[in-house]
């Protein structure tokens, strides 16, 4: 298998350190170039997030001594010396937008945990276990922007990476139709911890800006077909969420009411899930969970503390499955954020471009 060369840009906030993280020792990805602001270009990584490592595990030796990159104005350099680069750069939004298009432009693909190119009508927004077609479109984005190896592939919201994949299963064979979804979502989804964040101990706050907005039209383009060169966003289910910040370190939890026009059996959902494969795990990819929904029977599951890291946090779990009287069912289901939601569902992803020839 190639050795594939790495970038990170946006490598000093806390997805960027997530994708240095994840790649260490990884089978297929070699880190060699990571990019940050102004502020950061000229140290080498190490003294770049001094005093602000977010993570739980060391700082990778093999990071340590590189020397960061500018995300701006190292453009033609950066790409020039990488297969492909992850962005997770903290910007205004059309400052995003025009960046990972001219990463594309000087022909490195670009696999981006920002929102900035999610509602791009030729970009895929990827659930690798769930839309793995939705790829295709590269075809069409890259006679747009006129290149040969340059394109942009996004992953969604790290909230709906719970409950959509619960859905997903369910969705055409017995017709949802109206999904209510609460959301509780960890502070490293804002990029935080309790030491950065103290206001968020023994606290919730009932409002995430923007948050509603993508729980409810993100599964919509997931959902959607390819047409015309065009992710065209599906019609239905009709969603509505409400979305909030909950003291926990990490994992989005929500609760899920669905209904059907056919209404299935609990037995008949359960096995749905246990059951269910994606591409990832019919490939093998390194990262793919072996299993990707995980049940539980017992009533005081899932829990963010216990079940957050199911296969290296690349699971989502299920939990009290039952009726409703409004809707047909209810149930809980949790997901790891950074890890299945942000930046190792991006890792995900470009091993499912590598894997079908899209990444070369």
């Amino acid at each position: 298998m190639k050795k594939y060369k790495v970038g990170v840009i946006g490598a000093t906030g806390m997805v960027g350190q997530r994708f240095v993280s994840l790649l260490e020792n990884h089978p297929w990805f070699d880190l060699t170039v990571v990019a940050a602001s102004s502020r950061s270009a000229g140290k080498t990584y190490e003294e770049a997030v001094a005093g602000r490592w977010f993570m739980t595990s060391p700082l990778p030796e093999a990071a340590k001594k590189l020397v960061v990159k500018s995300a701006e104005t190292d453009v033609k350099e950066i790409a020039g010396a990488v297969d492909f680069v992850f962005s997770a750069v903290d910007m205004k939004k059309e400052e995003i937008k025009a960046l990972e298009e001219a990463y594309a432009k000087a022909e490195c693909p670009v696999v981006s945990n920002n929102s900035a190119h999610r509602w791009t009508p030729d970009v895929p927004m990827v659930v690798p276990e769930l839309n793995p077609g939705h790829i295709a479109v590269i075809d069409s984005q890259r006679k747009r922007l006129g290149t040969a190896r340059g394109f942009i592939a996004v992953k969604s919201n790290c909230s709906i990476q719970s409950y959509v994949p619960a859905l997903h299963p369910l969705k055409d064979e017995f017709g949802l139709n109206k999904v209510l979804v609460c959301t509780y979502q960890a502070i490293s989804g804002a990029g935080k911890t309790f030491e950065t964040w103290p206001e968020m101990i023994d606290n919730v706050i009932p409002y995430i800006g923007g948050e509603e907005e993508k729980s409810e039209q993100e599964p919509l383009k997931i959902w959607g077909k390819l047409e015309g060169g065009e992710i065209k966003k599906a019609s239905s289910p009709s969603i509505t969420s409400q979305c909030i910040r909950v003291a926990a370190a990490d994992g989005h939890m929500a609760a899920v009411f669905a209904s059907f026009d056919k209404k299935p059996s609990i037995d008949v959902i359960k096995d749905k899930w246990v059951n269910f494969k994606g591409r990832p795990q019919e490939l093998q990819l390194p990262s793919a969970p072996q299993k990707f929904l995980h049940y539980f029977e017992e009533d005081n599951r899932p829990q963010t503390k216990l079940d957050r890291m199911l296969e290296n946090g690349m699971a989502v779990s299920m939990g009290r499955l039952r009726e409703d009287t409004q809707y047909d069912y209810k149930f809980v289901c949790l997901s790891h954020n950074t890890l299945r939601g942000a930046a190792g569902g991006g890792v995900l992803m470009a091993e499912l471009l590598c894997a079908e020839g899209y990444i070369k």
